[in-house]
């Protein structure tokens, strides 16, 4: 799923959490809402450490920090020369096990924002996995 896309799914998602959660405060609420679209975007980038892991190499992230603008607009060739099965499936399990721990550290911390923060997840995931299976 593209950046907008999931900018889009995470807004959503956002404010219906900030809705059902126990959050008073209207700037409080406001900044959950902004950590969980740029969360639903930036756990993306953990698909450049699998690519690195898959490629050998920092390739497909030099090309975007070089052209920011590829990265945003060429998404579909972004991993180009990357088994993308195998990325698809790795990127997944990325977001899940540094999902869970991010969520297993807020928890210990302020439990609310890891609810926020893995319904966030959950959401991001789901359209991932949608989009995977041509349903999306």
């Amino acid at each position: 799923m593209k950046s907008p896309e999931h900018a889009a799914l995470g807004s959503v998602a956002s404010l219906l959490l900030v809705a059902a959660l126990p959050i008073s405060i209207p700037v409080e609420a406001a900044l959950l809402v902004a950590y969980g679209v740029l969360l639903s975007v930036f756990v993306d980038l953990d698909h450049f450490v699998v690519a690195r892991y898959l490629a050998g190499d920092w390739s497909h992230f030099r090309r975007c920090v070089a052209d920011p603008k590829f990265a945003f607009t060429e998404q579909e060739s972004v991993f180009d020369g990357v088994d993308t099965q195998t990325l698809e499936t790795l990127r997944l399990l990325s977001h899940l096990l540094l999902g869970g721990a991010w969520v297993g550290l807020l928890g210990l911390v302020r439990p609310v924002y890891a609810l926020f923060t893995a319904g966030v997840l959950y959401v991001h995931v789901v359209a991932d996995l949608l989009r995977d299976a041509d349903v999306a």
